[in-house]
């Protein structure tokens, strides 16, 4: 019988482990203090025995004092739940804007809201000079064989240029700017990719298991293949490249649809792609179908509806939906896994989801 984290390194090398790996895709402060008592990642992954630890975190960064001194943040209350972010350099002022639930942030006000306050953010963002990775030695050693760590290192949104780009200015501005000033987002594109370069390169040897990548403003339901072909793949390679020279495994993270561009991220040379989310999530997965594809390629994390399994269903429903992912992979290179995070649902239906992936041999 393999260990939980031999049978994750197996399914990151896209090999066939014992049984079926599973995991959650981060656990939400939300759930933790209402279901489980406000326990922390590790104590949740201890309540649910059988469960493959899969812990999330990154490093500490080092700046150069002089470069923050350059970069300086106010934030202030401008209304319940809303804080403004106001960022003073030497040549002008940038400002964004988040509101929180008890669920989630969002941002209502974008940082970057035209080519020129792109100019002063590329300017003057501080990027680090140095990684400090003694926190995440500390975290392997103490989950020792019960998991792997991963993260998504540094960036400026989620994974990638892309979706850095658009956290940065907002989704929507993003496609018309790709659209009506190619030549621009080109720029960007380049700028963003060299700023995460120059820390990978400061970082030495990547001590995460697994480094996430991509991000779901790439996905089908949100551009065309054609955009993604032309302001993901290129950028997205390169990055996928380095991550894979410092010495980590790479998975591309699409949150929304992705059927039409599973060939298109094989070509990027991700280890893996999550998160496989299903039509009754709103997307467009079929796991058979992507497994048929590109499953000797690629490793898949997620899959499992959270919704039907987790928050709305039974210990029996959470089973079969995991019986349904085990048969779409049957010859393994994959972690089940929801396909987003949850907020809400027994505990005895995760229990449930855990028990199922440990009997689903291969």
């Amino acid at each position: 019988m393999m260990t939980s984290r031999e049978r994750l390194l197996t399914v990151l090398n896209n090999g066939t482990p014992d049984h079926l790996p599973c995991q959650v895709h981060g656990w939400m402060d939300y759930y933790l203090d209402t279901y489980l008592g406000g326990c922390d990642q590790y104590g949740a992954y201890e309540r649910f025995p059988g469960m493959d630890w899969v812990i999330y975190d990154g490093p500490r960064f080092v700046y150069d004092a002089e470069a923050l001194a350059q970069w300086q943040m106010t934030i202030r209350d401008v209304g319940p739940g809303i804080k403004q972010e106001v960022i003073q350099t030497p040549e002008g002022t940038l400002s964004q804007t988040i509101e929180r639930n008890e669920f989630t942030p969002w941002t209502t006000e974008y940082v970057i809201k035209d080519e020129r306050d792109f100019a002063l953010w590329e300017k003057y963002i501080p990027v680090p000079v140095g990684v400090d990775w003694s926190n995440i030695m500390q975290v392997k050693q103490r989950i020792g064989d019960r998991g792997i760590v991963r993260g998504g290192f540094f960036g400026f949104g989620q994974g990638s240029p892309w979706q850095d780009f658009c956290t940065l200015i907002g989704t929507e501005k993003a496609i018309f700017a790709a659209l009506d000033h190619p030549q621009w987002v080109h720029h960007v594109m380049e700028t963003l990719l060299e700023k995460k370069l120059s820390v990978i390169r400061a970082a030495g040897k990547i001590e995460l298991d697994l480094v996430e990548t991509g991000g779901g403003a790439g996905s089908s339901t949100v551009i065309s293949p054609k955009l993604h072909r032309e302001f993901c793949l290129p950028y997205d390679k390169i990055q996928i490249t380095a991550l894979h020279e410092a010495g980590t495994k790479v998975v591309y993270h699409l949150c929304g649809g992705l059927m039409p561009l599973l060939e298109i991220v094989a070509e990027n040379g991700t280890d893996g792609l999550e998160t496989m989310t299903p039509p009754s999530m709103g997307a467009d997965t079929d796991l058979a179908e992507a497994n048929r594809r590109v499953g000797d390629r690629l490793f898949f994390i997620g899959g499992f509806d959270q919704n039907a399994g987790f928050e709305k269903g039974t210990p029996e429903t959470a089973a079969r939906l995991v019986r349904e992912c085990h048969a779409a992979c049957p010859n393994g290179g994959y972690i089940c896994s929801p396909s987003d995070h949850f907020f809400f649902g027994d505990p005895a239906n995760i229990q449930a989801f855990v028990d199922e992936a440990n009997r689903s041999t291969y």
